[in-house]
């Protein structure tokens, strides 16, 4: 649990601890999201799991944190812990790992003797010690995304609730920062000082960290954050923000506040996006190109550049050969597929040509890798919305929009769709909060909201978002 290389946040952490505790206390029938919420997240007693999704959003982070560790560092480790979908109770696998030899007759008395118990004891025992059993010849099964180190806010006044409040803010945004599938989120503590010459020179160093402070005066706090290369500490972006102390707003500005630092860092487009896609290694190892190939694509997609998009599109199929548990590139690859058809693209005659068909695979691949990554769901309604299944591309886009509304991306694609339906008024509403917050294609959301102003009989205001859309240059978009 203490490992450095097991990359959960503090809740994910207390959830495992929960979980494990309560199987070895031979309560696993009790492991039910009440008793998560309420004993784990300190939830009161009307908690609903219908309307608050916290412990489906947390269970899904511990599962990646987890996947990640046992793909990665922990390839060899002896004992597995998984967290089954559809279920909280946690599952324990004994693997063989290379050990010095042992004869067999005293090896199976030894797993005779052990009852299911104790090897969860081992398991929870062990998860100080997790990172000690490293694999050597194994390929890593994901690429190196981006880290971003999030250290405490520092409490600048130190009186009263002020620092309740830096605490729980820092914690509010690792929770919506770990949204974003695409990147790492570590939360940081003392261990974490190094130098600007080692910081980040590997890709299990955070390239990133945001750091901050916060200052209480009168009835409102301010927070001052910013975020700075690890390389060479500079400073790649800062904003300030400014909260409402009192108590029935308290909660809802600090959430506030949450999604918007996220928002600008961890969308596609946004800050992390930005300072990666400015990067070009000389030598870039293998999992960093397969990163590069989602970072090729939204460059095209600002553009949807036909010319561009062979490329990528063949960067995208090379990285899901190379890794074939990237759900982004799978994702990403199905949106490349779409694009090729409804913008009839040029067929690449050194490849075969797409099909919807091929995007609904892709796409279908995707959600399976992980069910609750945003690029992977919007694929998925993408797809469908495309093969002629409106109703459940928008019901995809509706729970993806419920994991993550802080992905603008998603906001503005999932707003044209619904648009298209025959869903006007929010629609519109979300590619308009699309386009405001989104640095990344304004044509994009400029033709559909073209098509809102048209339909609402505003026919001057529909000119004007048409004339903007063909100073940018883009396809005719659908």
């Amino acid at each position: 649990m203490k490992s450095p290389d097991f990359d959960a946040t503090e809740r994910s952490r207390k959830f495992l601890t929960y979980i494990v505790e309560e199987v070895i206390a031979g309560r696993a029938d009790r492991i039910k999201a009440y008793a998560i919420a309420v004993e784990v997240f300190g939830r009161d007693e009307s908690f609903d799991a219908h309307s608050d999704p916290v412990v489906r959003i947390e269970a899904g982070h511990l599962r990646r944190a987890l996947n990640l560790y046992y793909v990665t560092v922990g390839v060899s480790d002896e004992i597995v812990i998984s967290i089954p979908k559809g279920s909280y109770v946690p599952k324990f696998d004994v693997r063989p790992v290379p050990t010095p030899p042992v004869p067999v007759a005293r090896r199976a008395r030894w797993q005779r003797a052990f009852p299911f118990a104790i090897a969860c004891l081992m398991a929870l025992a062990m998860l100080p010690w997790l990172a000690v059993n490293r694999g050597g010849g194994e390929r890593l099964q994901t690429p190196a995304l981006p880290r971003l180190l999030v250290r405490h806010f520092d409490d600048l006044t130190n009186a009263g609730n002020s620092q309740a409040i830096a605490r729980g803010l820092t914690q509010e945004i690792i929770g919506q920062i770990a949204k974003f599938k695409d990147i790492v989120t570590v939360e940081g503590d003392p261990r974490d000082e190094k130098g600007a010459s080692t910081a980040g020179s590997s890709t299990s160093d955070p390239r990133y960290v945001l750091a901050g402070d916060i200052n209480v005066i009168d009835n409102e706090f301010r927070l001052r954050a910013r975020v700075l290369n690890r390389v060479d500490n500079s400073v790649i972006w800062a904003s300030s923000y400014t909260g409402d102390l009192q108590p029935s707003k308290l909660i809802a500005t600090v959430t506030d506040i949450a999604r918007q630092v996220a928002t600008s860092l961890g969308q596609p487009y946004g800050v992390i996006y930005r300072a990666d896609a400015s990067q070009r290694p000389q030598s870039a190892p293998d999992d960093w190109q397969a990163y590069a190939c989602t970072l090729a694509y939204y460059a095209y997609r600002a553009s949807l550049d036909g010319k561009k998009h062979p490329s990528v599109r063949k960067c995208l199929e090379d990285a899901v050969r190379r890794f074939p548990n990237y759900a982004t590139a799978w994702a990403l690859l199905s949106q490349a597929y779409v694009d090729e058809i409804r913008f009839r693209y040029p067929i690449d005659p050194s490849s075969s040509p797409a099909s919807i068909d091929r995007a609904l695979d892709a796409a279908r691949r995707a959600v399976e890798l992980d069910s609750e990554n945003i690029r992977a769901l919007q694929a998925q309604m993408f797809a469908l919305y495309f093969h002629g299944e409106a109703d459940a591309a928008l019901k995809i886009g509706e729970q993806a929009l419920s994991l993550n509304p802080n992905d603008t991306e998603l906001v503005g694609e999932y707003g044209y769709r619904l648009a298209l339906a025959g869903n006007w008024e929010r629609g519109c509403a979300l590619m308009s909060e699309a386009r405001k917050r989104n640095p990344g294609p304004l044509a994009y959301y400029e033709s559909g909201l073209a098509l809102c102003s048209y339909f609402k009989g505003d026919l001057r205001e529909a000119a004007m978002w048409i004339t903007r859309r063909r100073r940018r240059r883009t396809p005719t978009i659908i």
